[in-house]
């Protein structure tokens, strides 16, 4: 996966993250450790968070909590939608995986 492929699955995950629950960047990364293993270097985190902060689809608090605006709403929406169409045999991929 490129640099700018997991920059792009990077944003959909925190988006994913942040809709469930609103966090600080140190909170995503120790979520994104649990998911794949190694904690990213908020040098990888922070200059995600803001481009989406600066697309407006993040807003942040006084308490650095991020959470989705409605805009960033409608964008994961959009790109739950993509990922499932694209991944329609998710299923059949997973069970590849567990023979």
């Amino acid at each position: 996966m490129t640099q700018c492929e997991m920059k792009g699955f990077l944003s959909f995950i925190i988006m994913w993250l942040v809709n469930k629950k609103n966090m600080t960047g140190a909170e995503m990364a120790l979520e994104l450790e649990k998911r794949k293993g190694s904690k990213p270097s908020p040098g990888t985190i922070y200059p995600v968070l803001k481009d989406l902060k600066d697309k407006g689809l993040l807003s942040v608090d006084e308490n650095k909590r991020y959470s989705l605006t409605k805009r960033g709403k409608k964008e994961l929406e959009i790109h739950i939608n993509t990922f499932f169409k694209t991944f329609c045999d998710i299923e059949e991929m997973r069970s590849c995986c567990h023979k």
